[in-house]
């Protein structure tokens, strides 16, 4: 196996992982009732939250909402294709390999 497939295969859970917590916030938004400090959502704001307060400093809420996990998602995604995608460069790497 080479680094180029290892590193795919490590990276790969990461990043879906990342992009789902993400997107699972993006959802708790809709519910503003929702206890952060609770089992399990605590495990999830625990990981997506050191991303989250910074990016909060840069980017203001639109109209009231906070975009910053929109942005994470964007982020995410574009890394992983960028990496991992069809034309990816891990994924190229390996080919070549």
């Amino acid at each position: 196996m080479t680094a180029a497939a290892l590193t795919a295969l490590i990276l790969s859970p990461i990043l879906a992982l990342m992009i789902f917590l993400f997107i699972f916030r993006i959802v708790l938004t809709w519910y503003p009732q929702v206890n952060l400090s609770r089992f399990p959502l605590n495990v999830v704001n625990a990981l997506t939250e050191p991303l989250l307060a910074p990016s909060r400093k840069i980017v203001s809420p639109i109209g009231g909402v906070d975009i910053t996990p929109i942005v994470w998602v964007g982020i995410f995604s574009l890394i992983r294709e960028i990496l991992l995608g069809q034309q990816g460069l891990l994924t190229m790497m390996n080919h070549i390999g």
